[in-house]
């Protein structure tokens, strides 16, 4: 039996999911934040922008080629690129900076550069995972490596396809940000043989494996947190779909199929029961609801994949009962309601390209893979920008890194820049 639309409405408006990882309230230390949101808790901030942008606090090079945000934790910001300007090599490096002047504090190589493929989809994608003083990675090549936050050494790693017969669901490389939930790092090897798998994250020794039979393989989701009848479940999506994993023991306790496509990519948004997900190239997206069933949980779709919800890449964010999102890749903001998947916009937008987002005091901060970035209102009546301004560099690749928002500043990776902008009134 479906919800009804006031229930729905009453679970969305609870809450969101616990923390992902154990961190400062001010810290910002996975990929989309604590709760995997993509929404920062950050109020106070400017309603406008100068048409220069915001006030630049800091500018660093060093990051390299990389689609991978920055994770922050400690007054330390992390992220990963390869062909680094300040290496010495074209390898791949976990850098490591002060998140108060943008100084180079250490790097570390993680392994070789991801060349597979047209030049703009090469290079690093994982968002680092920081907790409890170490920092960890997964890059394209399938090697989870976790080091000292406080010095970069290697501390220890493991290989998602050798150790663990993990497969990719398509051709692009491994990308996701590990999960970490006290002391476990959760991870998704991908495939029928290790669909996701449970480490003890100071010694990467194996807990436990869930697995999803058939699995077509892992996708570049990260994994979110619910909390079902006292249960607690993961929720990751691979490219056979999305699905609820026991996280006491890997059970297996839903899965929801999905047809094959291209690739499955954005982050699932978990508000309490409710799981909302999108997956890109026309397929669209779906809301279901996770019910405790005894000792287990079980999945109802309140609505299948609505195409008009397909994302690709840019991932979307919830306001309130509102999702925000590109559509599919085409530089179309959309808003829909949560709910129902009812469409209330669609708009071209002043970017072009595929546009990241996150949000912030009810503000939608969108990211453009041509450099453009834009300051819209989130609401549902219709699409309102409020300001926008171009990165001031010359990267020629496109910018598909997701934006930051903590402590008051606008955190934005353009392959090897990073840019740290005030966004807070004066």
């Amino acid at each position: 039996m479906l919800m009804s639309r006031v229930l729905l409405r009453a679970a969305i408006a609870a809450g969101l999911a616990l923390p992902v990882v154990a961190a400062r309230a001010e810290d910002w230390p996975t990929f989309r934040g604590l709760k995997r949101t993509a929404v920062s808790p950050d109020q106070g901030l400017l309603e406008s922008w100068p048409e220069v942008g915001p006030k630049v606090v800091w500018e660093a090079k060093g990051a390299g080629r990389g689609y991978a945000s920055v994770a922050i934790a400690e007054g330390k910001l992390y992220t990963l690129g390869d062909g680094c300007s300040t290496a010495p090599d074209a390898d791949e490096y976990l850098t490591c900076y002060d998140v108060n002047n943008g100084q180079l504090l250490w790097a570390t190589k993680t392994g070789e550069a991801w060349n597979e493929g047209p030049v703009d989809w090469q290079s690093s994608r994982s968002t680092p995972t920081v907790d409890d003083g170490l920092v960890y990675i997964v890059n394209a090549k399938g090697n989870l490596v976790c080091c000292d936050a406080e010095t970069g050494r290697e501390v220890w790693r493991k290989h998602l396809k050798d150790d663990f017969k993990g497969t990719k669901g398509d051709s692009w490389g491994y990308s996701e940000s590990v999960l970490i939930d006290g002391p476990r790092l959760i991870c998704t090897p991908g495939g029928s043989v290790s669909t996701v798998v449970a480490l003890d994250k100071k010694s990467g020794k194996l807990i436990w494996t869930c697995v999803r039979p058939e699995d077509r393989g892992a996708g570049h989701s990260a994994i979110a947190i619910s909390n079902i009848g006292g249960k607690k479940v993961y929720v990751q999506v691979t490219a056979s779909g999305p699905m609820g994993i026991d996280a006491a023991d890997g059970k297996l306790l839903w899965d929801y199929d999905i047809e094959k496509t291209t690739a499955v990519i954005p982050t699932p948004i978990i508000n309490d029961d409710i799981v909302f997900f999108a997956v890109g190239y026309g397929r669209g997206g779906a809301l279901l609801k996770q019910v405790a069933t005894g000792d287990g949980v079980k999945v109802e779709e309140v609505y299948g994949l609505n195409t008009k919800l397909a994302n690709k890449h840019g991932g979307v964010v919830a306001v309130g009962n509102y999702v925000f999102g590109d559509s599919d890749d085409k530089g179309m903001p959309f808003c829909a309601d949560m709910m129902t998947g009812e469409e209330k916009w669609k708009s071209r937008a002043s970017g072009k390209g595929s546009a990241a987002f996150t949000a912030a005091d009810n503000m939608l901060y969108i990211q453009f893979a041509n450099g453009v970035f834009v300051l819209a209102k989130a609401t549902p009546e219709g699409y309102q920008e409020v300001s926008k301004f171009t990165l001031p560099d010359d990267n020629k690749r496109p910018r598909w890194a997701h934006p930051v928002i903590n402590d008051g500043k606008l955190y934005v990776r353009s392959d090897d820049k990073i840019f740290c902008y005030d966004i807070t009134k004066k």
